[in-house]
């Protein structure tokens, strides 16, 4: 979570943090979803495929348009997607995740 805090603190430049930003909101499947904008970050235009995972009754989906990152989950896999932000936001090409 720590990582994802210095991301948002690094994109916040008085003001993108008007009009973008991160949430994490619960979904009624049950589940997590993460909408991080890209929109004026050094991740704009950053795109990947949409990728889902499911195993064990844990699942994961993820994709960016290079404009957003949207990523969703069951209830148990926020920090998993969280981590997949991560992984996405410190590649320089377009990223895919292992499966």
């Amino acid at each position: 979570m720590k990582t994802l805090q210095k991301w948002y603190e690094s994109s916040c430049n008085g003001d993108w943090e008007h009009s973008y930003g991160i949430r994490i909101e619960t979904t009624d499947n049950p589940g997590w979803i993460l909408i991080v904008d890209l929109a004026q970050t050094p991740l704009s235009g950053h795109s990947c495929d949409r990728v889902d995972q499911s195993v064990d009754g844990s699942w994961m989906s993820a994709k960016s348009d290079g404009i957003k990152f949207v990523a969703a989950c069951d209830p148990g896999s926020l920090e998993r997607v969280i981590d997949y932000f991560i992984e996405f936001s410190t590649f320089e090409s377009k990223w895919q995740p292992p499966i």
